[in-house]
C-alpha cells in the first residue's frame, strides 16, 4: 500500500500547467495524505534553490477532486499544479486535458512501472500520469 501511494504521490504532479514555470509564485492543489504532506516539506530548499515561492493547497480528496475538476475544465488557472491519481488521469486524458508522457528521456525507463499502475494512470494505451 505504502509503495502504490509514493508511486501515485511521485507521478501525480505530471499535470504540470505552463504557467508554472515562468510563475513568481507557484500554487500547488493537493490533497492531504502523508506523502503529500511529506512533499511540503522540501518547500523551503525549492524555493532556494529556484527563487520561486510555494503556495499549498491542502484538501481533503473530494473537495480536491471538485476543486481541480471545476477549474481545469473552466480554464479557470487557480492552480498552477495539480496533483491527480488514477481516477482523474484516464478520464482526463480522454478529454485531451493532460500532455502524454511519450517524450521521457532515456534514462526513464516506463516499463519499470508496474503494469496495474501504469494502465490506471493511461488511457488508450498512452502513458499520462
Amino acid at each position: 500500500m505504502h509503495l502504490s501511494n509514493a508511486l501515485r504521490a511521485a507521478t501525480a504532479l505530471s499535470l504540470i500547467m505552463v504557467g508554472a514555470a515562468q510563475a513568481e509564485t507557484i500554487t500547488i492543489a493537493t490533497v492531504n495524505n502523508g506523502d503529500m504532506i511529506r512533499m511540503q516539506g522540501y518547500t523551503d530548499d525549492f524555493t532556494a534553490k529556484t527563487g520561486h515561492e510555494v503556495e499549498w493547497v491542502t484538501l481533503e480528496e473530494n473537495v480536491l477532486r471538485q476543486r481541480v475538476t471545476t477549474d481545469i475544465t473552466t480554464k479557470g488557472g487557480q492552480f498552477d499544479i495539480m496533483t491527480i491519481g488514477m481516477y482523474e488521469t484516464p478520464i482526463w486524458g480522454a478529454n485531451g486535458w493532460l500532455v502524454p508522457l511519450d517524450d521521457l528521456s532515456a534514462e526513464y525507463d516506463a516499463a519499470d512501472i508496474l503494469p496495474a499502475m501504469a494502465g490506471g494512470l493511461s488511457h488508450d494505451g498512452t502513458l499520462y500520469a
